[in-house]
C-alpha cells in the first residue's frame, strides 16, 4: 500500500485525481490539497509515499514546492504546460501527466512508482532486519545508536537531541531526515518537535504521551498517525 496526497489548486484536476487514485487498489489517499500550504501540512502529519503535483499553482508552485522539501517522497508532476516537462524529470519525477490524461495513461504513472515503491521497500527491510542499529555524527565523533535504546527524539532547530534510558546525543541533522534512518513499525512523529519510540511510551493523556515520566505533547496534525501507529481507533 502507497500513502498518496493530491495537490492541485483546481477543484475539477483534484476531483478527477481522488476519482482516480480511489480506483487503484495500492493507492490510499490521505489528503486531497488546494495548495501548497496544505501539502507542507499533510506531508507533516504522516509519512506519505507519493504525490500528484501540479506545477502551476498559486504563491508556491509544485516545483518549489518539491525542491523545499527535506525528505522526497515519489512525485508525479500534473500540469496544462509540457514545457515544464524537463524540469520535473531534473526533479527525479516518477512520471509527467499532461492534462487532460486518461485513466490509462494515469495507471500507467503509478504503476511506475509502485514498481518503485517496492524496490525500495524490499530494500529497506533488508537493511533493517540485518540493523538494529544506526550511526550519527555527534560533534566530532561518529557514535553508534541502537534503536532499542531510544526514548525518543527531540527537534532543536538544525540539530535534533537523540535521549536515549543513560545519555543523549545531538547530531546536527533535521527532523524529516532523522526519521528516514528509523525503522518505521518502532518509530512515530508525534509533534513537529518529537519523535518517539512507540515500545517506550507508557500512558497516553489527552494530548499528552509519557516516556520514562516525561510528558510530550502532541500535535493535533500527528495525533491521527499516533494513533493509527498504537492501534488504536
Amino acid at each position: 500500500m502507497m500513502n498518496c496526497i493530491v495537490v492541485d489548486d483546481e477543484p475539477l484536476a483534484r476531483d478527477i485525481l481522488m476519482g482516480f487514485t480511489g480506483k487503484v487498489p495500492f493507492l490510499k489517499l490521505k489528503a486531497s490539497c488546494k495548495n501548497g500550504y496544505e501539502a507542507l501540512e499533510a506531508l507533516q502529519k504522516e509519512r506519505i509515499d507519493l504525490i500528484f503535483l501540479d506545477i502551476q499553482m498559486p504563491d508556491i508552485n509544485g516545483i518549489q514546492l518539491y525542491e523545499s522539501l527535506n525528505y522526497k517522497p515519489m512525485v508525479i508532476f500534473t500540469t496544462a504546460y509540457s514545457n515544464y516537462a524537463v524540469s520535473g524529470f531534473d526533479l527525479d519525477a516518477v512520471d509527467y501527466l499532461v492534462k487532460p490524461f486518461a485513466y490509462q495513461r494515469f495507471l500507467k504513472a503509478v504503476n511506475k512508482a509502485y514498481a518503485m515503491h517496492q524496490r525500495h521497500s524490499s530494500n529497506a527491510t533488508t537493511t533493517e532486519t540485518s540493523r538494529d542499529f544506526m550511526f550519527v555524527k555527534d560533534g566530532i565523533k561518529i557514535v553508534k545508536v541502537v534503536y532499542d535504546d531510544i526514548l525518543y527524539i527531540e527537534g532543536m532547530k538544525d540539530y535534533v537531541k537523540i535521549v536515549m534510558k543513560e545519555r543523549f546525543v545531538m547530531p546536527l541533522i533535521s527532523m524529516q531526515n532523522i526519521l528516514k534512518k528509523l525503522p518505521r513499525e518502532q518509530f512515530v512523529r508525534i509533534h513537529r518537535s518529537y519523535i518517539v519510540s512507540l515500545s517506550k511510551i507508557e500512558t497516553v493523556v489527552k494530548n499528552r504521551v509519557v516516556i520514562a515520566g516525561k510528558r510530550l505533547p502532541v500535535g493535533s496534525l500527528y495525533k491521527g498517525g499516533m494513533m493509527d501507529a498504537l492501534g488504536k481507533v
